[in-house]
């Protein structure tokens, strides 16, 4: 670069959204998103990939530089949405691409403690990605060109993307595809989102992405099914409901508008008095609940959490699927000369399950029973091996004191006492009312050897 010149836009702007302080950081994300937008206006001279690479290297290290943790999820969000500013699907689809290339690159260099902000800013990118395809209705073309990117920049291995980002990405997918589409998408719209993954699952040779791909993607589905029928039975209803409803109140209004406003206040007034007073009468013939004195009535916490979580986890639409559709597809793919065994044997077994969804029966039914069953045998298994250990025969010392243990348990406080003083003075550590040689009491000991040569002598002087 020549000295005096100007840098260009984008180099300037990295650089601000990677400085330290946080004000020039969040100006620069201000002025930047006006850039995007005046730029992608016009006609010609739109953004490169190697503009879009340098744009995304100052947005990373922009997240690298926060640390709190509401802030990180502020500027997660701010960074994932300016997708929006582009005009054009292709700026889009090159914003996205720039930005899976500098994960992929900058990956290695994240360390424990910030993992967690940029499997955040990875999980909004994806769900602002699936947004912009909602915008344009969910349609064929655009459905396959984000799926094309996706699994090229992620999945593909010419793109050595780390097993980190692959795991991630292949965890999260239908989890932030049920949140943007999951009320709008059909069954076949769904089926050409996981195409891609099942004819990556038919030919990769990477164990961790077939691993992922049948775990988070097909059984992941087939564990929703019953989730999947409720949705259905639950729209039936309502829709049955309404329709119920509407003819109830078409015929109320035709057959008793006059009555109700003639007679209205009589009735509500002598029907308030009856409610009153047989609200009184089952206060009065209602036990009051005995407290504890001090003692104060509280919900439990625990309980309550746990009713949010069944809240939430039951709250919301679920993805449709044509379970059919999708084991007709896999067999086909696994069924080809150039799968690999590995992985037609594991398809052939997600099959059968989508096979039996679409029969009607549910395959997961018996799976707690053998996962509960496997449990009590390991469970067995390690009791028997601690009654091993207990059962093993312990070494002769232990067995001495155990022995003097349980004697000495039986005897009065004084004849302790005494024990214990003639074993001090006589060093004795075997079991007591048995004598021992001086001989055979000083090979049995080894620690009083030492005192006993130096009695030898005195012995011989007297």
């Amino acid at each position: 670069m020549v000295p005096g010149l100007p840098l260009p836009p984008e180099i300037q702007l990295a650089q601000r959204l990677a400085g330290n302080e946080q004000v020039t950081r969040d100006r620069a994300l201000r002025k930047l998103r006006k850039y995007i937008m005046a730029r992608s206006q016009r006609a010609t001279g739109g953004f490169t990939p190697v503009e879009l690479l340098k744009i995304w290297k100052g947005l990373f290290y922009c997240l690298w530089m926060q640390d709190k943790p509401l802030q990180q999820e502020e500027l997660g969000r701010t960074i994932s949405q300016l997708i929006h500013a582009f005009q054009t699907t292709e700026a889009q689809h090159l914003f996205l691409r720039a930005f899976w290339q500098t994960m992929i690159r900058e990956w290695v260099g994240i360390d424990r403690l910030r993992l967690d902000k940029f499997y955040l800013l990875m999980r909004l990118v994806l769900r602002e990605s699936l947004t912009t395809v909602k915008t344009h209705g969910w349609e064929e073309r655009q459905i396959e060109q984000l799926m094309e990117l996706l699994t090229t920049e992620v999945l593909n291995p010419d793109s050595q993307a780390p097993n980190g980002v692959k795991s991630h990405f292949l965890e999260i997918f239908l989890e932030e595809l049920t949140k943007v589409g999951a009320a709008e998408l059909t069954a076949d719209q769904n089926l050409q989102f996981i195409d891609h993954f099942c004819q990556i699952a038919a030919h990769t040779k990477d164990s961790l992405v077939l691993h992922k791909i049948t775990r988070c993607i097909l059984e992941t589905i087939v564990e929703q099914a019953p989730l999947a029928i409720e949705d259905i039975m639950n729209e039936l209803d309502t829709q049955s409901g309404k329709s119920e409803a509407s003819d109830g109140g078409e015929s109320e209004v035709s057959d008793g508008g006059e009555s109700e406003a003639s007679d209205g206040g009589e009735s509500e007034a002598l029907d308030g008095g009856e409610e009153s007073s047989e609200d009184e009468q089952d206060l009065q013939d209602t036990p009051p609940k005995s407290l504890h004195a001090g003692s104060v009535q509280r919900a439990d916490p625990e309980a309550d959490k746990e009713q949010v979580l069944d809240d939430e986890d039951s709250t919301g639409p679920v993805l449709q699927f044509d379970y059919e559709a999708i084991a007709n597809r896999l067999f086909k793919l696994a069924s080809g000369e150039s799968t690999p065994s590995q992985n037609r044997k594991r398809l052939y077994k997600v099959i059968q399950k989508l096979r039996d969804l679409a029969g009607g029966t549910f395959p997961d039914d018996d799976v707690p029973e053998k996962a509960y069953k496997k449990l009590l045998e390991g469970r067995r298994e390690r009791k028997k091996k601690r009654k091993k250990r207990l059962s093993t025969p312990q070494p002769q010392n232990e067995k001495g004191e155990s022995e003097t243990e349980a004697s000495s348990s039986d005897l009065s406080p004084g004849m302790k006492r005494k024990r214990s003083r003639r074993n001090e003075k006589t060093g004795q550590r075997g079991p007591p009312g048995k004598r021992r040689k001086p001989g055979a009491r000083a090979k049995g000991a080894g620690v009083q050897q030492p005192a006993r040569k130096k009695k030898r002598p005195l012995q011989s002087e007297k």
